[in-house]
């Protein structure tokens, strides 16, 4: 294995382990504690665990070696994880959505306990932590699935915010008698969900925009070129095309040479060329020369 997979498939690991845990913690704690916003939260912390088995496949996928079915390579089972990651959100956010409301429906809920003002708090610090933790590592790596999973942990600390805003507000309204707050904790869980749904739309863009083999701009292919002016033997660049796919680029492009050299000239300098480029660029995963002739 890679080193840089073993990098990915640890914070995975990690991930996974710690959403176990606050599961666990949040469900007994809003069962306990009455709280429907701690349950919503644990809830979302339990589709954290399936989206980070989807990683961990999409990881472990992605970074096989090219072979005859896949000659550029796996890079794009990334990219799959991470719709599927956005799409759970997206499922588990609107089931939470109808969860809440519900409460409107029915008697006048009891506010909850201190207990899940807790296990909040502890939720908060872990996510955040896991957040920017799996974040810097998804980006050292170029993993656009670990960057989905770092913002879907991002997604659970800003959703235990919202809920601990609402169990606040339903304990204060319960204390001092103010029946609107009292549904504060359902309301919580409603914003919450709209968090959830939101992080997994923008997910899924994302991840679809990679996987449509988006072509770089001109200003993200400038590296690019300039290390093809440096190639002795390349008087133009006739075009250049540098798409994405999955974690890394292939570039396709045509160069003008001499058109007095012979084949083998011509072979060597695209074979430079391509060499050049991914050693010099290190997502560069393939190159694909077309040589022309050169008339001024």
């Amino acid at each position: 294995m890679k080193e840089n997979t073993k990098k990915l498939v640890f914070a995975t690991w990690i991930g996974i382990i710690v959403n176990i845990i606050l599961t666990f913690l949040k469900g007994i704690g809003g069962i306990l504690s009455g709280s429907k916003a701690l349950i919503a939260d644990a809830v979302h912390s339990a589709s954290d665990i399936v989206s980070s088995v989807v990683v961990l496949f999409g990881v472990r996928i992605a970074n096989k070696p090219p072979d005859e079915e896949h000659p550029y390579g796996h890079g794009k089972a990334e990219n799959i994880a991470s719709n599927i990651v956005a799409l759970l959100l997206i499922v588990v956010g609107i089931e939470m959505s109808i969860s809440s409301f519900r409460v409107f429906l029915g008697n006048m809920p009891k506010a909850p306990t201190g207990i899940a003002l807790v296990i909040l708090i502890i939720s908060i610090i872990v996510k955040e932590l896991l957040f920017h933790y799996k974040y810097y590592v998804g980006n050292k790596y170029n993993s656009a699935a670990l960057i989905s999973d770092a913002w879907h942990h991002r997604s659970d600390s800003l959703s235990s915010i919202a809920a601990f805003i609402g169990v606040c507000a339903a304990m204060l309204g319960e204390a001092f008698e103010l029946s609107y707050l009292v549904y504060g904790d359902a309301i919580a869980g409603i914003v919450v969900s709209i968090i959830v749904i939101k992080v997994g739309y923008d997910l899924a863009k994302e991840a679809s925009t990679i996987m449509l083999e988006k072509v770089l701009t001109k200003d993200e292919t400038k590296k690019y070129i300039e290390t093809v002016k440096s190639v002795e033997g390349i008087i133009v660049i006739d075009q250049l095309y540098a798409r994405t796919h999955g974690s890394y680029v292939i570039i396709d492009i045509k160069v003008a040479v001499n058109p007095s050299i012979t084949v083998k000239d011509g072979h060597d300098i695209a074979k430079k060329l391509k060499n050049t480029l991914i050693a010099e660029h290190q997502e560069v995963a393939d190159v694909l020369v077309h040589l022309n002739p050169y008339f001024d």
